[in-house]
């Protein structure tokens, strides 16, 4: 089970330190976190070549899917808060995965231009389920996307330090 409590906690801390650093308190960011969303998506899925059918190349590293996995995890926690849901959402369900990868990742492109519209704590459960799920599929456990979402937080600091 994901630590959800505490990693609702830290991406809050964090989204406020980058919207008082960047001045953007006042903002409505919802629009540009769900494209960042998809955005992180894409890079997920081309790391895992899983659509690359003219390619041999294989996917790349798990550290590397990993990172980027996670940094849908930072999206998809930010969108939660956003929409006020960290205050109530304790766990989300995981149903074992039915579909392949490639079949996973339109299912979660399709749940985010959903949620997008609807805001809904529902079309959010279902979102946040099917990217877990892609986990599961890409043989990411739970321990693991909460060891790299800590690792990948410090580094998203590090980086607003820098001026990045």
């Amino acid at each position: 089970m994901l630590q959800l409590e505490t990693l609702f906690q830290m991406q809050q801390a964090l989204d406020n330190h980058i919207e008082e650093k960047h001045q953007l308190q006042q903002e409505d960011l919802f629009s540009r976190k769900s494209l960042a969303l998809l955005v992180e998506i894409g890079e997920l899925a081309n790391e895992t070549r899983c659509f690359k059918f003219w390619s041999v190349k294989p996917s790349s590293e798990k550290e590397v899917i990993l990172e980027e996995f996670v940094d849908g995890i930072h999206f998809i926690l930010s969108l939660g808060i956003e929409c006020g849901f960290h205050q109530t959402l304790k766990e989300v369900i995981e149903d074992a995965p039915a579909l392949n990868v490639t079949d996973q990742f339109h299912v979660i492109f399709e749940r985010v231009h959903i949620f997008h519209k609807s805001k809904s704590l529902k079309d959010y459960l279902l979102l946040f389920e099917a990217y877990l799920q892609l986990a599961a599929l890409l043989g990411i456990t739970n321990e693991e996307i909460v060891d790299a979402y800590f690792t990948k937080n410090k580094v998203n600091y590090q980086r607003q330090e820098n001026n990045y």
